[in-house]
């Protein structure tokens, strides 16, 4: 299944208190077409990057519409490239 990223313009105030019970939500309705996988914030730039494995973009955006429809989805991109330094430690 093709991996994803999005990015979502959240601002710079997002906090573990305000994040998490949004993860669960979202972890508790995801769909065999559309699994999130992890997110990352980056307070400076005011984004949450989050990864998913998707059967294609539509399949996301149908999940993240059920949790918060106004959110906004800045960037969706497909992954076509990945790689992890544990696969070259010798």
């Amino acid at each position: 299944m093709p991996k994803y990223s999005v990015i979502h313009n959240v601002g710079k105030d997002l906090t573990s208190e305000l994040g998490i019970p949004f993860a669960k939500i979202v972890k508790s309705i995801h769909t065999i077409d559309a699994y999130w996988i992890r997110s990352y914030y980056l307070r400076e730039e005011g984004k949450l990057h989050c990864e998913w494995d998707a059967k294609d973009i539509d399949s996301i955006r149908q999940v993240i519409a059920k949790v918060a429809p106004d959110m906004a989805n800045d960037e969706i991109y497909e992954m076509e490239l990945m790689m992890n330094s544990e696969d070259y430690r010798e």
